[in-house]
């Protein structure tokens, strides 16, 4: 079990909403930190089980801290919302939103708590924290939560998501990868973060609607690499291959695999490899009859991100447009299946001037497939070609920035008050 640090700050009290598999390690864990903790639920045999000093589900190591922390007075268990909150500084909602028939959140135990919590508002006199720790889609907590309060000024609204696995949730509460704690009010915000004093990790203070993208995101990537694991699997075993080795020895390169590496909201990729590979990989597979929905939908994916930056790019109120960046990256001279240069041919179609500057492409020096590809799709691409970022910006009316520009050339279209589209930000 971890080793806390001493508890610094002054405890506070805290209403836990909903004693499942989230509310109740959160409310035995905050206890444990040394705060003094209520947990509200509308299930008796959960109430009882806890004021008894058992959990009630099974979560290992959840029931000594619960036995230990009634025992010292710090946790409670009642199906009294309105008495818990009476004494209550902040208030953190941890009830269930399951997924409706059509895919939906489903928010109705999210909008009785809220109204029940409105409803003691009502008589309140000072401020109360109240906390979303439930999943929810981001502008849940304004549009319900908030929805259901307003016209109270004694309330504040923070998200501070949930990363607890079952089998590991007390673990994962006291030694936690991630903490998030978002809202507009800063002094909010930085109490809520402040609960988890004690803690091995450093908060994450974001904005409220950023906080509840933040576990959604991190949720689908979870998703997504166990199925991207579970395709590749699927080619491995028909090839003879061990699927483990492959997935192992990916995982021992910890400068791109898994890392930070393309992380990055961006521009659709390009270059000689990945559209390459991935075209290949999945062709090889249906030729086997194996489908792979997940690495088949990479593709198309990539081109549905490309037409939105078309779009954008055709949405601009202007005619005159230069571009800043032709190679599928910064840094390079390769123009093997940009997507740069499918903009190009886009905005040409329809009619727009176009100037481009790229720092590291001068269209004469570049030859093989590299400048077969940019004439077969822009036969007249040396004409749009500027020899600097100062021609370009001085004869358009609005700048496409397709790659990261450098801290020269970025001070450069700052200070030209050119309107600036950045397709890394759509």
């Amino acid at each position: 079990m971890t080793v806390l640090k001493e508890q610094a700050l002054e405890p506070k009290n805290i209403t836990v909403v909903g004693l499942g598999y989230v509310g109740c390690v959160t409310a035995a864990c905050l206890a444990r930190l040394g705060h003094w903790v209520t947990g509200v639920d509308t299930d008796q045999f959960k109430v009882r089980n806890v004021m008894a000093g058992f959990a009630p589900f099974y979560e290992p190591g959840l029931e000594e801290i619960v036995r230990a922390t009634v025992l010292s007075g710090r946790l409670k268990a009642s199906s009294s919302l309105a008495d818990s909150l009476a004494e209550a500084d902040i208030a953190l909602i941890c009830v269930g939103t399951p997924s409706e028939a059509n895919g939906n959140l489903g928010l109705a135990q999210l909008r009785r708590v809220s109204e029940e919590i409105a409803a003691h508002l009502a008589t309140r006199t000072r401020q109360l924290i109240v906390v979303v720790r439930s999943t929810v889609f981001p502008g849940t907590c304004e549009e319900v939560v908030g929805g259901a309060m307003r016209g109270n000024q004694y309330f504040t609204i923070v998200s501070n998501p949930e990363f607890l696995r079952e089998g590991v949730a007390v673990r994962d509460f006291l030694e936690p990868s991630l903490l998030v704690v978002g809202g507009d009010d800063r002094a909010a915000v930085r109490t809520v973060a402040d609960l988890y004093a004690g803690l091995p990790v450093v908060p994450c203070l974001v904005t409220l609607r950023t906080a509840e993208m933040i576990k959604y995101a991190c949720n689908c990537f979870h998703a997504l690499k166990i199925g991207f694991a579970n395709e590749i699997g699927t080619l491995c075993g028909p090839l003879g291959i061990p699927a483990g080795e492959v997935m192992s020895t990916l995982c021992q390169d910890v400068k791109l695999n898994v890392s930070p590496a393309y992380l990055k909201a961006g521009f659709a990729f390009g270059g000689s490899c990945l559209p390459k590979d991935l075209r290949a990989l999945t062709y090889r597979a249906s030729r086997m009859d194996l489908k792979l929905p997940l690495l088949e939908s990479v593709m198309p994916s990539n081109e549905r991100h490309l037409e939105r930056a078309i779009r954008a790019a055709l949405e601009l109120p202007a005619t005159r447009l230069g571009v800043f960046g032709l190679a599928f990256k910064e840094n390079t001279d390769d123009l093997r299946e940009s997507p740069v240069v499918t903009l190009i041919e886009h905005l040409l179609g329809k009619g727009r001037d176009l100037r481009v500057y790229d720092p590291h492409i001068v269209i004469d020096q570049i030859y093989g497939s590299n400048k077969n590809y940019v004439l077969n799709a822009v036969p007249h691409i040396g004409k749009l070609m500027a020899a600097s970022l100062d021609e370009v910006l001085g004869s358009c009316e609005s700048l496409i920035v397709t790659q990261e520009p450098s801290p020269e050339a970025a001070g450069k279209i700052a200070a030209s008050g050119v309107r600036v589209l950045d397709v890394a930000s759509l």
